[in-house]
């Protein structure tokens, strides 16, 4: 509940609307010890007083009745038949949504029918309908305000419904025994309450106004009881004379309802659980970038076409810090592929994206480091000019393409944006070359493929399009983050080969981010091995591989098995690698390392040189191993 409050209050609008809601609802439940006049008591020869009379600091109505008074009940029953058509509707609302999703077939097209039936009425008129056919009255007020709402309800949570029906916990609790009823309301409703307490928050405020609406035109409250809507109606033949009775009450629905709509679309964004992170804001177009005061970027090595100079990437969540790159030193020639690997979380992709400044901000932040194009720091640079670079000079391959192609345009389409985007060519010369590029990446009948949709084309043939979409613009750097992770072996190979021939013919410098030490062994000249956001060692994948000197590096290989090495233990490392916003002294590794001494958790382990084409972070490195 804590954590839900933070995220809350992050949102300033939400917070005030939180505030507003708050007075007025204690205002609301202290209504009744209040020293107010009756409500109800008339004073004719007392009517029409202006505000901040003597007696009644919001003036008389036109029959003398007290405004402010009448305002603080009229608000507390409001607010109580808003609040309870708004449970009521979401109550059987997301009983029939889950009963259809659920059970589907026949069950859900006689229900979802009988929903769109409803839905096909003006909400405003079908509500009248049924206050005709019930009689005028606040309970009847209530009761067609809450049977109008029940189809959204029931829609929205349908559909959330038909999403995880089919998952495979649901599946695991079928096959456990478990009754229908018992996988609703053990697996089903714990993960559809937030939708449903989501769609509460936002829907309260139109409820509130369509019971005014009923009462305004004196089909609910009836006299002499007074709420919002009512003091509106009878208010409303002395609006050009007396505007003080039409204002009074007309500023507390405004007051309302806007304090509920901002109070719930913070509340919508606070259970989101892609938003816990506490980026409850759109990224920026670029990474942010707080270096410290008086930074001084080193000097750049004239012969990489891409270089990381110390570079940290963080991420400010609350109070807590992610350091989850910590300080990485590499750099990539013309023609020259770089492997980085390491165990999940190690810092790898985000690393791959700090480059090009895509980490999402916030909460992401480039706290220190250089990231030298060419010999340009592109850190802090203008947004303009990282947008030239993306996707022209340095392209991305991501793991997945079904997720970063966009499902409802061709392959085509998409590759013809992607050239259009940086270069000036007519549309046909833009889909003549993305044809070339199809035929460039292997994927057969080009022509034809090119009007075909993502989901029309096999995992192997849609990270083709990927990896042709990288080199639309003929990059001089690719930075492929695990993109043959999802693939069947045959067709990484080809993946594999392809990426290789690729960087011969054209020269390509390529940063290759995997688990997998046989993809570094088949495409890669130089290895990097990340640990807990920092390299622990890198050198010629033949002196790695050969010899690994660093502890980490020689237990991570161990955890590959060999085919037709006979029969061995598969090693695996202990415990888990360290939480990167509490990162302890030393060596990151210690804790999990068998040579580990009290030297190793003290001070900053040191990336030094070992050998002419190595360098490793360790006091205690395999040196007969790595020298043989």
């Amino acid at each position: 509940m804590s954590a839900f409050l933070k995220l809350l209050a992050r949102n300033q609008l939400a917070l005030a609307g939180l505030i507003v809601m708050g007075i007025v609802v204690v205002l609301a439940l202290l209504t009744p010890l209040l020293p107010l006049a009756d409500p109800d008591v008339t004073n004719t020869p007392a009517r029409f007083t202006p505000p901040f009379s003597e007696g009644a600091w919001l003036g008389t109505d036109h029959l003398g009745r007290d405004l402010l008074s009448r305002l603080m009940w009229g608000t507390r029953l409001s607010l109580a038949v808003g609040f309870a058509a708004a449970t009521i509707a979401a109550t059987l609302g997301a009983a029939i949504g889950i009963i259809s999703g659920f059970y589907g077939g026949r069950v859900d097209n006689i229900i979802m029918r009988f929903v769109d039936v409803l839905m096909a009425f003006p909400y405003i008129l079908l509500a009248l309908a049924i206050v005709a056919a019930l009689g005028p009255g606040l309970m009847n007020a209530l009761i067609a305000v809450a049977a109008v709402n029940i189809p959204f309800f029931a829609r929205n949570i349908r559909g959330i419904t038909v999403g995880i029906a089919h998952k495979e916990f649901v599946d695991a609790a079928r096959l456990a025994g478990l009754s229908d009823a018992k996988i609703i309301l053990t697996e089903i409703l714990p993960n559809v309450l937030p939708v449903i307490v989501i769609a509460m928050s936002t829907t309260v405020g139109w409820m509130i106004l369509e019971t005014a609406g009923l009462s305004f035109l004196g089909l609910g409250s009836q006299p002499p009881q007074a709420d919002l809507g009512s003091m509106l109606g009878e208010a409303r033949n002395a609006l050009i004379t007396n505007p003080h009775t039409s204002i009074v009450p007309g500023v507390m629905i405004l007051i309302i309802v806007m304090a509920i709509n901002l109070l719930g679309d913070g509340v919508r964004d606070a259970l989101d659980p892609r938003l816990k992170s506490g980026a409850l804001n759109r990224p920026l177009p670029a990474t942010l970038v707080a270096r410290p005061a008086g930074y001084t970027a080193p000097a750049p090595d004239g012969e990489a076409v891409l270089q990381l100079a110390g570079l940290e990437t963080q991420f400010h969540v609350g109070r807590r810090t992610y350091r989850a790159v910590g300080g990485v030193d590499l750099q990539i020639s013309p023609g020259e592929c770089v492997g980085l690997i390491g165990e999940s979380g190690s810092g790898k992709s985000v690393t791959a994206l700090s480059i090009m400044g895509l980490v999402a901000s916030p909460p992401g932040k480039i706290t220190g480091g250089s990231v030298f194009y060419k010999g340009q720091d592109l850190v802090g640079a203008p947004y303009e000019r990282l947008r030239s670079l993306r996707g022209r000079r340095v392209a991305y391959i991501f793991q997945d393409p079904l997720a970063t192609l966009h499902p409802l345009y061709t392959v085509g389409d998409q590759l013809i944006e992607a050239v259009r985007c940086h270069r000036n060519v007519p549309k046909s010369e833009a889909r003549a070359h993305a044809i070339e590029l199809l035929r460039a990446v292997r994927i057969p009948n080009a022509a034809d493929r090119v009007d075909s949709y993502p989901h029309e084309l096999s995992g192997g043939m849609r990270q083709r399009v990927g990896i042709a979409m990288a080199l639309a613009n003929d990059p001089e750097v690719i930075i492929a983050d695990e993109p043959t992770t999802a693939l069947d072996v045959t067709v990484q190979a080809q993946i594999l080969t392809l990426l290789d021939d690729l960087r011969r013919d054209r020269g390509l410098a390529i940063l290759f981010i995997t688990h997998d030490f046989g993809v570094v062994a088949q495409l890669c000249d130089r290895v990097a091995v990340m640990y807990a956001g920092r390299i622990v060692e890198d050198g010629t994948v033949d002196d790695i591989l050969a010899a690994p000197a660093h502890p980490y590096t020689k237990r991570l290989m161990a955890c590959v098995p060999e085919l037709g090495g006979g029969r061995r233990r598969l090693e695996a490392i202990p415990g888990l690698p360290p939480v990167v916003d509490n990162l302890p002294d030393g060596c990151a590794f210690a804790d999990r390392c068998d040579k580990a001494r009290d030297a190793c958790r003290q001070g900053t382990i040191p990336l030094d040189p070992l050998g002419a084409t190595r360098r490793v972070r360790c006091i205690d490195p395999e040196l007969q191993e790595a020298s043989a």
